[in-house]
């Protein structure tokens, strides 16, 4: 009897011990992509630090890529490696940026528009479904060049041939091109240019000495209108986060609050 009553407590904390469930396996998002995607020129980096610390966040996007440099420089390669040994998560996302590089004047890199950069997208899309991910495709993010108030919008093309591909391969489509362009264009070119990976450089003030013969270019600077600093980063990384729990709201729980991520 007595023994039959010491038992009853071990039997109670192992029923209580089996019927919890286990840990819920982690989330596993890959970035692949260009430059305004990438460490230290893009979003990438303030994406993945919107996310909670148990979330494994790769950035593999590289500057200089396009749809088809990506692939041919073994980078693909090492993203599907990461998708096969991803059992131990509970869910794959890989987001998938192309545009800038892809575009015409680029040896090595530059892809036709109408039978290469589509092709190289659905190719990508295809290949992570059959390793079991999520890929969400993104339209390119915006330059920020504007002529008369009015932002240019020379990635246009490719931004509506990553939604063809996207509605027929029938995945999700993160508008990063439409988005962006919005909020550059609303603006407008001063506070855009705040977003550079450095600051607008300032012009030189004219010479009053007619005899001078002022020096042809300019200085040398880290400024341009693709790139992005702390707060180009902070700000469309914002949007990102955003529109991709609009398409994946299960997603919700593996980002940090919004109070301690910090705002642009």
């Amino acid at each position: 009897m007595n023994k039959l009553w010491m038992s009853l407590p071990l039997l109670a904390a192992l029923t209580c011990s089996a019927a919890e469930p286990p840990p819920p396996r982690p989330i596993h998002l890959i970035l692949v992509g260009d430059s305004t995607m990438a460490t230290r020129s893009g979003y990438g980096d303030a994406l993945c630090a919107r996310f909670k610390p148990e979330v494994t966040c790769l950035n593999l996007a590289r500057g200089g890529r396009s749809s088809g440099s990506f692939r041919a420089e073994g980078l693909w390669d090492k993203v599907q490696n990461l998708l096969r040994d991803g059992s131990g998560y509970s869910q794959s996302v890989v987001l998938i940026q192309f545009g800038h590089n892809d575009q015409p004047g680029k040896p090595g890199r530059s892809t036709d528009l109408a039978t290469e950069f589509p092709v190289n997208l659905a190719r990508y899309v295809a290949e992570a479904q059959a390793l079991g991910a999520q890929p969400v495709l993104l339209t390119p993010l915006t330059r920020r060049t504007f002529k008369a108030d009015v932002l240019q919008n020379d990635l246009q093309a490719w931004a509506d041939a990553a939604r063809g591909v996207a509605a027929t391969q029938k995945v999700p489509l993160l508008d990063l091109n439409a988005l962006s362009y919005a909020a550059v264009q609303a603006m407008g070119e001063a506070e855009a240019d705040t977003l550079a990976a450095a600051p607008k450089p300032e012009a030189a003030p004219a010479s009053t000495d007619p005899n001078k013969v002022e020096p042809q270019g300019s200085t040398k600077t880290a400024f341009d209108r693709t790139h992005l600093g702390d707060k180009g980063a902070r700000l469309f990384s914002k949007m990102v986060a955003q529109a991709l729990l609009r398409l994946l709201p299960t997603l919700a729980p593996n980002f940090k609050p919004e109070q301690e991520t910090t705002n642009p």
